[in-house]
């Protein structure tokens, strides 16, 4: 059975860091794309950070370009978002998203795999 668990989650203070971690099984790096989102209370669901599984090339949107690092371990079958200077808009839950069928990489509707997400929440 093909899944992903995210983990890595949890309540910091502004200003710190956390690293989420994004565990694949029944899934190899073929799938050409691992892609970060996140969702905070009544917004929609937004890419933060995305790598090409191939030549481990990355994306970031705007909101995170130098705070976000995404990163893979192959031997691991594990993708992982490095995140630090949290802020308080930073509070969210955060998904894995991976079997990309091309197009639009910040487009949820281009992933068919999910993980359950992990609750980052940044105090002020």
């Amino acid at each position: 059975q093909v899944h992903l668990v995210e983990s890595g989650g949890g309540t910091v203070q502004a200003g710190g860091s956390l690293r989420l971690s994004c565990v694949a099984s029944g899934l190899n790096f073929d799938d050409r794309r691992r892609t970060w989102f996140r969702q905070a209370p009544g917004k929609e669901r937004e890419g933060v950070a995305t790598i090409h599984t191939g030549d481990e090339s990355t994306l970031y949107a705007d909101s995170v370009k130098d705070r976000f690092t995404i990163s893979q371990d192959n031997a691991k079958n594990t993708v992982y978002l490095q995140i630090n200077n949290l802020k308080p808009e930073d509070t969210a839950v955060y998904y894995c998203a991976a079997l990309w069928s091309g197009g639009n990489p910040w487009s949820a509707s281009t992933y068919a795999l999910w993980g359950q997400g992990t609750q980052v929440t940044v105090s002020s």
